[in-house]
C-alpha cells in the first residue's frame, strides 16, 4: 500500500481537517496515511501558533495508530529551534519526522517580505545555504518538499531551476544521503507541467549520488486534498528508479 506521508489535522495551526475524515478518504483511494502535524518554533500566523501538545496528539490518536495510519510532525529547520526541535521530538514516540524550511533569516519564505530586497539567486541561495546547514545537524526522516520556495516567490520563473542552482541543491542531497536520510515528493505542485519537469533533475541527481528512497506527501489541509496527484507522482518515482517508502516507529518501511 502507498501512503500519503504529510498531512495535517486540527492539531496544526493551520488547519481543520478531520482526522477521521482523511482516513475515510485515503481509503477510499486505497492509501495509507501518516498525520504529520506542524512544529515550528517561534512562529505565529494569524494569532495561531504552530505548536501543539504531543501528548494530546498521541492520546486522542491512539486508537486510529496502527498499520494504516501513523502519528508523525513536520519540524521547522531554523538554527534557533534546533534544541527546541530536539526536545520536542523526545516527548512522544512519533513514527515518522518531516523536516522542513518554511522561515528564511527569520521571515516565512510563504510571505513578500522575505523578497522584498532579493534577487532570485540571492533569495535561493539562503533558502539552500539554511537547508544544508540544518539537514546536517537536525533529527528527521525525510526533508521535506524541497521545492518549498517555489510555492510564493515573486519572479517571473519561481522553479528550483536546478542548472543554475546545482552546487547549493547537491550539498544537499549529499549530506541527506550521508546521514541516511530520504527525500520526500510533495504533489502539492504535481498538478502543474513545469513544476513536474523542474523537479526532474533534481531527483535524477539525488538517484545518481546514491539516494535510493523518497516519502510521498500530498501536504494536505483540508480532505479534498489527500492523496492529490498521487498517480503522477507514482510515475515520477518510478521513471527516475527511486522507490516510495514510509516510516512507523522511526524506521524506514518499504511499500508493497
Amino acid at each position: 500500500m502507498i501512503f500519503d506521508s504529510h498531512m495535517h489535522t486540527k492539531f496544526s495551526a493551520d488547519s481543520d481537517m478531520s482526522a477521521l475524515e482523511a482516513i475515510d478518504r485515503a481509503r477510499n483511494l486505497n492509501l495509507g496515511v501518516v498525520f504529520t502535524e506542524h512544529f515550528d518554533f517561534g512562529v505565529s500566523v494569524d494569532g495561531k501558533n504552530f505548536d501543539f501538545d504531543p501528548t494530546a496528539y498521541m492520546t486522542e490518536y491512539a486508537n486510529l495508530r496502527g498499520s494504516n495510519c501513523r502519528l508523525g510532525v513536520e519540524i521547522g529547520l531554523r538554527q534557533v529551534a534546533r534544541e527546541v526541535n530536539a526536545e520536542f521530538l523526545s516527548r512522544a514516540d512519533f513514527d515518522f519526522v518531516i523536516g522542513s524550511i518554511h522561515l528564511v533569516d527569520d521571515l516565512d519564505i510563504y510571505y513578500p517580505e522575505f523578497y522584498a530586497d532579493k534577487d532570485k539567486p540571492t533569495a535561493y541561495r539562503k533558502y539552500f545555504a539554511q537547508m544544508a546547514a540544518e539537514v546536517e545537524v537536525t533529527d528527521f526522516d525525510a526533508l521535506g518538499h524541497i521545492d518549498y520556495i517555489c510555492r510564493a516567490a515573486p519572479y517571473d520563473n519561481p522553479e528550483i531551476d536546478y542548472p543554475t542552482f546545482a552546487a547549493e541543491i547537491d550539498a544537499v542531497l549529499k549530506i541527506v544521503i550521508a546521514r541516511e536520510k530520504v527525500l520526500e515528493v510533495n504533489t502539492r505542485r504535481f498538478n502543474s507541467d513545469r513544476a513536474v519537469r523542474e523537479l526532474v533533475p533534481v531527483y535524477r541527481k539525488y538517484r545518481e549520488l546514491g539516494g535510493r528512497f523518497v516519502t510521498l506527501g500530498s501536504d494536505a489541509h483540508r480532505v479534498s486534498a489527500v492523496g492529490n496527484y498521487f498517480a503522477r507522482a507514482v510515475n515520477f518515482v518510478r521513471e527516475l528508479d527511486l522507490t516510495a517508502v514510509t516510516f512507523r516507529e522511526r524506521k524506514l518501511e518499504l511499500l508493497e
